[in-house]
């Protein structure tokens, strides 16, 4: 059964509409929340006289004589009729609609019940019997309205993310004109090129490049990253993240639907809508269970007034209770509520869902293929090894030679000294040595930084086993020389992120391969691989030859994950079981990918797959609830443990049925992502 014919657990909303839409037969959530609401109040309100006149009650309490009056039972049944048309009249639109849909399920099971204990029972008072069943009737609407109100307000809160989300950009912007004045404008009318200034502590209200100033930015809400990230000129920053100490001008190159937030929003919809196959599995059952109920009330009704002397009130009274008792309401919502749940939990952590299908797939991944550069490492050189060869100088002395010199160089080389290197000093007579390095004259001392080129055109011999070492890792070395003689070197890597051997070490103890691809040297490749623990490494792979060896991979029989952020990466991730990709990638990756992680991080990969599992679980936890339940409540509701003593009446039925929805709603709020991975 789908169960969107009762409730569309999804949220439909769009930046800068404040209100979340729930579809519940048109109307929003907090509208159907505040409808159940006042109709259980005012149903509660009449079934206390509804239980004061009833023949039954009052037998029970010994009260007939002192609460009987000529005429109660009409007045019991105008009480009732107003608990019947007003209270059941959502479980009766409910019905309706279900018919005209041809999708029986719930809203039939409940509607059937209710009609058959009102149309038994004012029949019975056509012919002035008192063998009704006003009080079980007014009980069971009260409590249905009860729990449905209860349960709404605990779906409520899965959709609320994407609320939350959207709240996060401001309604208006700071604009500079070009006169150099700021005024105030609405942000929808934001077009792009615009120059915003942004106060300390103020949102940001667009996608743009900081063109002034600098300051460190809360992203934790989009990005998942708890930590506030310090940047400065020609930056990015996002809209809807928070400014913190500085003052920010911003020029704008994203606005609307093509803003981070917006398309974060639309991937969340877009997952929160899809369909599972857990999912699937679900409304199958819950349609049969909807059968199963309807034909178990006709059958009990038959059962008891035919084959025992119980009379066709008793038989009547199981009957409603197997009808509602049985109602897959849990069955229906057992895995929507774990989807929406788990959904606002990734976009919140950074990670973004396109294909349900392949973020389902994630949990039985017993590969991952990571691309190097950008992915396990910076892509961008560091020092990982400094080599002293003169003993009147300290590692510090060379780094800060160095760094003096390469400070006016704009090679990638030069930029990793001097980003690692302790501090530089003021150079004169700087100049560039074609190909091979560049030199000048730091504190009276002749510096060159070299490479091992013009060493061998110098006729310098190098023997130390260190570079040798340093050689067959495939790091890149460069040699200073002070006053023209050798006094150190310097060994740069692509360095390797903090957080990558932590990251695959978690995922080797989950039972899963962890792959490097790469088209790097072997050495380099190799030297990688052993740093962080990886299990394979293919090196010097070409662009067109990835989506390959994805496959070969396949081929041995494993479900593999894909993770890179390259254009050459596309195929491959697109060939993948699983595609994932890093959210600093490019467009053409993360279009591919299935699965999107907004940090450039590996930690983000166990974090995805360790929810997936999580989500799986939940969602058969509910299932097996769901299930087990009725496998014992709808034989207790007809009654086969009567002759133990144990008979269930519609309204306890009714309580039942909506406490197993409510505890399906409950453990889907408990779906929790575990913490990162943190760098060591």
């Amino acid at each position: 059964m789908d169960h969107s014919t009762h409730t569309d657990h999804s949220v439909q909303k769009t930046p800068g509409a404040p209100e979340t839409q729930g579809a519940h037969g048109g109307h929003n959530h907090d509208g159907m929340i505040a409808d159940y609401r006042r109709r259980f109040w005012v149903v509660l309100i009449a079934t206390l006289p509804i239980l004061a006149l009833a023949p039954m009650i009052q037998s029970w309490l010994g009260l007939e004589d002192a609460m009987r009056f000529p005429g109660d039972r009409y007045v019991l049944a105008t009480l009732s009729s107003l608990v019947f048309f007003y209270g059941g009249w959502p479980f009766l639109k409910g019905f309706w609609r279900e018919i005209t849909a041809r999708d029986i399920g719930m809203m039939t099971l409940i509607s059937v019940a209710i009609t058959a204990a009102y149309a038994y029972s004012m029949g019975m008072v056509a012919i002035g019997s008192d063998e009704t069943f006003f009080w079980e009737l007014a009980t069971l609407i009260a409590v249905m309205l009860l729990g449905h109100w209860i349960e709404m307000k605990s779906v409520l809160g899965a959709g609320r993310a994407l609320e939350k989300l959207a709240s996060l950009m401001p309604d208006e912007a700071h604009l500079i004109a070009e006169d150099g004045s700021v005024g105030d404008v609405p942000v929808s009318t934001l077009v792009g090129g615009e120059s915003l200034l942004i106060k300390p502590g103020e949102k940001v209200p667009a996608d743009g490049i900081i063109i002034k100033g600098e300051s460190s930015l809360n992203e934790s809400m989009l990005t998942g990253e708890s930590k506030p990230i310090f940047k400065a000129l020609d930056a990015v920053v996002i809209g809807g993240s928070i400014n913190g100490e500085g003052s920010l001008t911003i020029r704008v190159n994203k606005t609307g639907d093509d803003t981070f937030l917006s398309n974060v929003i639309k991937l969340v919809k877009e997952a929160q809508a899809s369909k599972s196959k857990t999912q699937d599995l679900a409304n199958t059952a819950a349609k049969w269970l909807t059968f199963i109920a309807l034909g178990g009330g006709f059958g009990t009704v038959l059962f008891w007034s035919l084959f025992t002397g119980q009379g066709f009130e008793f038989a009547m009274a199981r009957a409603v209770t197997v009808m509602v008792i049985a109602c897959p309401h849990a069955l229906g919502l057992a895995v929507p509520l774990v989807v929406a749940r788990s959904t606002a939990i990734a976009a919140t952590n950074g990670l973004l869902i396109r294909d349900r299908t392949a973020f389902e797939a994630a949990r039985n991944i017993n590969a991952i293929i990571f691309d190097k550069t950008g992915t396990l490492t910076k892509g961008e050189f560091g020092i990982t090894d400094t080599l002293v060869f003169d003993s009147a100088f300290t590692e510090d002395d060379i780094l800060t030679y160095a760094a003096s010199i390469e400070a006016h160089s704009e090679h990638p080389i030069a930029h990793g000294i001097v980003r690692d290197a302790p501090e530089a000093w003021p150079v004169d007579k700087f100049k560039a040595i074609p190909g091979k390095g560049t030199q000048g004259n730091v504190r009276d001392k002749d510096v060159k930084v070299v490479s091992p080129g013009y060493l061998r055109d110098q006729g310098l011999t190098m023997n130390d086993p260190r570079f040798e070492t340093l050689s067959a890792q495939g790091k890149t070395v460069v040699f200073v020389l002070i006053d023209d003689k050798l006094a150190g070197a310097i060994a740069l890597a692509d360095i390797v992120r903090e957080e990558s051997a932590q990251a695959i070490m978690r995922l080797q103890a989950m039972g899963i391969q962890c792959i490097m691809l790469t088209g790097d040297n072997r050495k380099v490749a190799e030297w990688v691989g052993k740093e962080i623990g990886l299990d394979e490494v293919f090196a010097e792979v070409l662009p067109e030859e990835k989506a390959a060896k994805v496959r070969e991979v396949q081929s041995r029989g494993m479900i593999v994950a894909m993770t890179g952020d390259g254009v050459n990466d596309a195929p491959a991730l697109a060939q993948a079981d699983v595609g994932i990709a890093i959210g600093a990638g490019t467009d053409v990756a993360i279009e591919t990918a299935d699965i999107i992680l907004v940090r450039s991080s590996p930690s983000d990969v166990v974090a995805i797959i360790e929810l997936a599992r999580a989500t799986y679980n939940k969602m058969i936890q509910n299932l097996v609830w769901a299930t087990g339940y009725n496998a014992f409540a709808i034989p207790a509701a007809a009654g086969v443990f009567f002759g133990w003593g144990i008979i269930l009446t519609p309204a306890l039925g009714a309580v039942f049925m909506s406490a197993s929805t409510v505890i399906c709603a409950i453990n889907a709020q408990l779906l929790k992502l575990y913490p990162k991975v943190a760098p060591t």
